[in-house]
């Protein structure tokens, strides 16, 4: 996966964790990197700790052991206030439920990032004229834009979900099994719209789901369990091994 000239956008080493109370580890990975500009698929079966790793990524939880660089920064060096603000400066995240506000229109949910974090603003136009283009591209019509999100459809909202990640181009766009209720044709066109906003704006991709055969359309396409020693030795089965449901968005 990993071109040794290129530039790595994601780098993690010697990462290991477990929840609290339980013997096991999740995740074990000596190490995982994403280039710059890449778009990588991540396949592993429910439970395995797909969300769990996104999350460590983003910094939303952190490791037992080991460091996590974004760019050229470790971000578990920084105080859990500091990696809240670099989350919303440099990373999209499109949740497995899509985490909309559901009272705000699509145009507010889309600029939310741009008020949150000044940095994602967009350079070219204001955060309103940038999210009227993401949402043109991604096939959201005009006369959807001022509708509260609770009264889009599943697949209006995940589009809609894109369109909010990926404003103002943060260098890093995570998804967490988007697809799953979307039937196949749905799915395979979401993937096209967001893999080409995804060059657009040159951000490396990170994208896992349980359905392999998503892996086709993307530059790299790897199993969890290559990498993660952690499912090498434990079935998956077990899950998270504290008895609790492996999040799904965080």
């Amino acid at each position: 996966m990993v071109n040794p000239s290129a530039t790595p956008a994601v780098v993690l080493e010697n990462i290991s964790f477990r929840w609290s109370g339980s013997e096991r580890l999740v995740l074990d990975i000596p190490f995982f990197a994403a280039n710059a500009g890449e778009h990588v698929f991540i396949a592993g079966a429910s439970g395995s700790g797909k969300s769990t790793l996104l999350s460590l990524i983003a910094g939303i939880l952190s490791p037992e052991s080991g460091r996590v660089l974004i760019g050229d920064v470790p971000i578990f060096a920084m105080s859990a206030a500091r990696r809240d603000i670099f989350r919303g400066e440099h990373i999209g995240f499109i949740f497995q439920q899509f985490n909309l506000i559901p009272y705000l229109s699509v145009l507010e949910n889309v600029v939310l990032p741009c008020r949150l974090s000044p940095s994602r603003k967009p350079k070219a136009s204001t955060p309103e004229e940038a999210a009227r283009m993401l949402l043109s591209r991604l096939d959201i019509a005009p006369d959807l834009w001022q509708r509260r999100a609770d009264k889009l459809s599943v697949g209006q909202q995940q589009r809609v979900a894109a369109a909010r990640a990926l404003i103002g181009s943060p260098p890093l766009l995570i998804a967490d099994e988007p697809t799953s209720s979307l039937d196949a044709d749905r799915r395979k066109a979401f993937l096209r719209l967001l893999i080409k906003e995804c060059r657009a704006a040159n951000s490396t991709l990170l994208f896992v789901s349980h359905d392999q055969n998503l892996g086709e359309t993307f530059d790299t396409s790897i199993q969890l369990s290559g990498f993660n020693r952690a499912l090498q030795t434990t079935p998956t089965e077990q899950g998270n091994g504290s008895g609790m449901p492996e999040p799904s968005s965080q």
